[in-house]
């Protein structure tokens, strides 16, 4: 809904809204007789005296027809930005000068008078007024201006070239109402504001009359409920009473519920006792199936350890029936090389003989020469012990080792961690984060580690938390500085870039952290740092900007933010001048106990001081808990001497373990050396005895030799034999490998029974605990059960002394708690509804006459004002019939007037064209102006932007472009409106013309040239010769 506006103009008496008369020059008064300018945009000088009626400014684009505009407006005390060029005056002032004026003269009631309004302005956006030569204030040429009823704001009498789009956007409301106070009678614009007024006034009495109404039935309804209070004030009291006797049984009924609860828990502990016996029993019976497990695995283990020995005796069986059959084998190849010797031995047998002979005496030399050796086989039996316990003792040792490792591993990750946190509690950037997430900043920890985190991401650096990028060393001086500067600032980020900016505003906003943009130093005027003498005598020695460190955009914040540079420092000295301080034109300054500030006030100039405490800092002095660090560092003491004597203790370990290794290994060798020289010796007095059998064989082969043929047929039988032998051997050695297979299955069939004994063991063993545990569990139950009922016992007792204290029960009273509900619910519930009964008659009183009269007296109050609202709603609406009866019709036939001529021009364009009005019955606000318009002969007439109406009072009519025809046709409307008796004076600004208009006396062309060599054919044109003569002055 468009807001309605007051009237432009005073209010006017009808005999005054007859349109003024043209004088014997043919102007009306306010028209305008002459326009000067001087240094007033392109111009340097202009005088131009504009005909009353329609005139056409035609120039080429460029050179100056919206500057003559733009002159008129600003005369006629517009606001420059209603022209949409400049938005303050000093625009308008040609290039390259200082100041200029505009003068335009207005005709006045006689053709002799003249109204001058002259506006200088200048470079400084100034305007200086003057009416017939005389400086008056803007207000009273305003005055003058309403006089002629001239409304530059108006866009339907002034419509300058850049503001037609916004024309265009007037709503129908908007135009309505610059069309009543542009070319409607006077009044119109009254009337409809009075309009507007008085229906909101009618809906407001007919709301009031409805709310009036509405209140009188309501206290009508009242009054009617009170003949039946007198009545409810008795029942209220008994019901009161009532409550009152169901209150003294609630603290019986809760001595019961207190009785009962302790009987249940003498219950619950009767039952928890009996649970924690049944607990415990089960404990100890499942102790002894666990037990037996145990003697079972042992059982297995001494089997396994029968099995391994019977094993090892198959294993030394088998080595002797392969050794058997090797000496076997032996003597097969024995026998079968015989057979091929035999063959060689022909023919020297005797030779033969003789060989044999000296080597089978040979053979038994060496074997006579043979020392008997007995193997030790206690030692070997000794040794083998002494492996096996070395070895249970380092399996022993191994195990405590990586018990001690597991801990020394712990022992380890507890040192670093309490290393880290002494390293985080002493480095300097956690305690500026810490002190800052202790002074509100809670996320600063995890802002800051997201910006480093994320550097990669940002354009420029990124500076922060400020109080990071600070370094000062006075402490004195970080107290100054923390005081000085906002807290905000200390916690905020500082970029280099816009769309660093915009990425760490995104990402801060979930930390609640502040972020600052830095521009660099553009506009930045840095108070240079100067410690004059007369300064020094008062104690000043140095600025806030000067005492510390930080990167140059990080400190030209803090400066540009605080204003750093104008705050100083001094010693106690300046505290004892501080009056002389300020006469030096310091306004801040520190010393070491107090901050000194001076203001001035911007309404009655005096000064103000301030003097606030110097409070410690709390942000750059931060210190941590030294009973936390003590403790961390007592922590870490005692770590670190555990993990020395871990260690200590772990090198006992390993000595000790290496020491029965190497034991261990010197056993084994020695074990190793005595199997060696037992199988030496052993092999060695097989093959000297196998020597000796076969030089003997050889030789009883050679005497017993009676052929090759029966030689041959003794060593196959022999060989025969041997393979017989060999084959037992085999068969017997399978039987050996069979048993073995049969032992090793035995065996790992005993091993797989113990681990799954000990897994049995584990997981019974497991059962055990959580007996135990329940077992645990039980008793303490029964224990808070036991405590419990204790508890209840003594609530009992305090219940009944409370009870007691509250009424002691007869045969009357226990008569009358037997009527009564038997649970506190219901006696709650009860004594809840029997108040809540009584309560609902709160309102009810021994005044109840009093009441209603005044209820009377106020209805009927209330009924005269509600006749009175009635009769001015009446008057209102009857007020409103009339107004409307004068101003709608009216406006109806303003509109149709206008609309005729709208639709006769548009239809000379060959254009269909509609001007309405839009009514809204009593709702006024909603009138406006409705504008359509056909551009073919097919479809209906459709809404399109406004157009200015050219019977519309104007100073500017921008022609829209359009083809040679309709500008023609556009033309020649424009020629005969400025034709009739009534036309205002017009301007047409146009940078061309076509040729053979047609035009009439009320026609008037302002040629517009512009330049610098137009001085002369200007001179010329203005004497009125022709234009050969202006172009044979200009030299063409």
């Amino acid at each position: 809904m468009a807001t309605g506006r007051a009237a432009k103009r005073p209010k006017l008496d009808p005999s005054s809204a007859q349109p003024p008369q043209r004088g014997e020059d043919d102007y009306v008064p306010g028209n305008i007789v002459e326009i000067e300018l001087c240094n007033f945009m392109t111009y340097d000088h202009l005088t131009c005296r504009p005909g009353p009626r329609l005139n056409l400014v035609v120039g080429p684009n460029g050179s100056g027809k919206s500057s003559l505009v733009c002159a008129i407006a600003l005369a006629l005390a517009a606001d420059p930005s209603i022209l949409g060029r400049a938005s303050n005056v000093g625009a308008f002032v040609k290039r390259g000068e200082e100041s200029g004026h505009v003068k335009i003269s207005l005709r006045g009631d006689t053709p002799d008078h003249k109204l001058c309004i002259t506006r200088k302005i200048d470079t400084n956006n100034k305007s200086e007024w003057q009416l017939d030569g005389t400086n008056v204030p803007k207000k009273e040429v305003v005055d003058l201006i309403k006089k002629f009823n001239i409304q530059v704001n108006n866009l339907t009498q002034f419509l300058p070239q850049d503001r037609v789009c916004e024309f265009a956007k007037l709503t129908p409301i908007q135009l309505l109402e610059e069309t009543e106070k542009a070319v409607g009678d006077p009044l119109l614009p009254v009337m409809h504001r009075q309009l507007i007024d008085r229906s909101k006034e009618l809906k407001n009495l007919e709301v009031a009359v409805k709310q009036k109404e509405q209140t009188l039935n309501n206290l009508k309804a009242l009054n009617g409920e009170l003949e039946k209070d007198v009545e409810r004030v008795r029942q209220r009291d008994k019901l009161l009473r009532k409550a009152e006797l169901m209150k003294k049984k609630l603290p019986w009924l809760k001595y019961d519920m207190k009785k009962k609860e302790y009987m249940e828990a003498q219950e619950q502990e009767k039952t928890e006792k009996k649970i924690m016996e049944e607990a415990a029993k089960i404990w100890e019976d499942a102790k002894g199936p666990v037990e037996g497990l145990k003697k079972k695995k042992m059982s297995h283990t001494s089997n396994t350890k029968r099995i391994n020995n019977q094993m090892a005796e198959n294993m030394k069986r088998r080595q002797d029936v392969t050794d058997k059959e090797l000496q076997l084998n032996e003597q097969l190849r024995g026998t079968l090389k015989n057979i091929e010797d035999l063959k060689l031995q022909e023919r020297s047998r005797q030779q033969r003989i003789l060989k044999a002979k000296e080597a089978l005496a040979a053979a038994e030399r060496e074997f006579d020469d043979l020392q008997p050796y007995e193997a030790p086989k206690d030692e070997m039996r000794q040794l083998s012990e002494e492996i096996v316990r070395l070895n249970c003792a380092i399996n022993e040792l191994k195990k405590k080792r990586t018990d001690m490792e597991s801990q020394l591993v712990r022992e380890r990750e507890n040192l670093r961690r309490c290393s880290d946190r002494l390293k985080q509690m002493e480095n300097k950037t956690n305690k500026l984060l810490q002190a800052l997430r202790c002074s509100g900043a809670e996320k600063i920890n995890e802002a800051y580690s997201w910006v480093q985190d994320n550097r990669h991401k940002f354009k420029a650096e990124v500076y922060g938390p400020v109080i990071l990028e600070v370094n000062i060393q006075d402490k004195v001086h970080a107290s100054y500085l923390e005081g000085h500067v906002a807290n905000y600032i200390w916690k905020s980020f500082i970029t280099q870039d816009a769309s660093d900016r915009d990425l760490l505003v995104r990402q801060m906003k979930q930390f609640d952290i502040p972020v600052l943009n830095y521009m660099g130093d553009k506009g930045m005027r840095r108070e240079p740092f100067n410690i004059t003498l007369e300064m020094q005598q008062v104690g000043i020695y140095s600025r806030l900007d000067q005492i510390f460190e930080a990167p140059p955009a990080v400190k030209d914040v803090l400066i540009s933010q605080s204003h750093l540079d104008h705050s100083y420092i001094g010693t106690d000295e300046t505290h004892n001048r501080a009056d002389d301080v300020a006469k030096l034109g310091i306004s801040d300054f520190w010393t070491p106990d107090n901050h000194y500030r001076w203001s001035r006030s911007r309404y009655g100039g005096h000064l103000s001081a301030f003097v606030d405490g110097v409070n410690p800092s709390h942000l750059f002095m931060c210190d941590l808990d030294v009973i936390d660090t003590e403790r961390l560092q007592y922590q870490k003491d005692k770590h670190i001497k555990d993990i020395e004597g871990i260690d200590e203790d772990l090198k006992k370990l390993l000595k000790e373990q290496r020491q029965l290794e190497d034991e261990a290994a010197k056993i084994r060798r020695k074990k190793e050396e005595i199997t060696d020289t037992m199988m030496h010796e052993k092999k060695r007095q097989q093959e000297i005895r196998k020597h000796v059998d076969i030089k003997r064989r050889m030789l009883e082969t050679i005497y017993q030799e009676e052929d090759m043929e029966s030689s041959k047929r003794k060593f196959v039988d022999q060989a025969a034999k041997l393979n017989d032998q060999r084959f037992e051997l085999v068969l017997k050695l399978k039987d050996l490998l069979n048993n073995a297979v049969a032992l090793r299955r035995s065996c790992a069939q005993e091993n797989m029974v113990s681990i799954e004994l000990d897994t049995k063991i584990w997981e019974m063993e497991k059962d055990v605990k959580k007996l135990e545990k329940d077992a645990v569990e039980a008793a303490k139950k029964y224990e808070y059960c036991k405590r419990k009922t204790q508890e209840h016992k003594q609530q009992l007792s305090n219940a009944k002394q409370h009870a007691e204290s509250i009424a002691i029960i007869t045969e009357d009273l226990a008569e009358e708690f037997r009527k009564m509900p038997t649970t506190i619910e219901e006696l709650d519930c009860a004594i809840q509804d029997t108040e809540s009964e009584a309560n609902s008659m709160l309102f009810l009183n021994q005044n109840v006459l009093l009441e209603y009269q005044q209820r009377q007296r106020e209805m009927e109050s209330i009924s005269e004002k509600l006749e009175d609202d009635k009769g001015e709603c009446q008057r209102c609406y009857s007020d409103i019939e009339t107004t409307k009866g004068k101003w709608l019709p009216t406006l109806r036939t303003l509109v149709s007037k206008i609309n005729n001529t709208f639709s006769r021009n548009f239809q000379e364009m060959a254009v269909a064209g509609e001007v309405s009005l839009d009514e809204h019955d009593l709702n006024f606000e909603q009138y406006g102006i409705l504008i359509k318009v056909k551009f073919r002969q097919t479809g209906a007439i459709s809404f399109n932007n406004p157009v200015p109406c050219i019977t519309s009072r104007s100073y500017q009519l921008p022609l829209p472009g359009m083809d040679p025809i309709n500008e023609r046709k556009m033309f020649q409307q424009l020629v005969r409106a400025a034709s009739q008796p009534n036309t205002p004076q017009c301007f047409l600004l146009t940078p061309k013309l076509l040729p053979d208009l047609e035009y009439s006396a009320a026609c008037s062309i302002l040629n517009i040239m512009n330049g610098p060599w137009i001085e002369k054919p200007a001179k010329a044109w203005s004497t009125g010769d022709c234009w050969r003569t202006v172009m044979s002055v200009s030299g063409h």
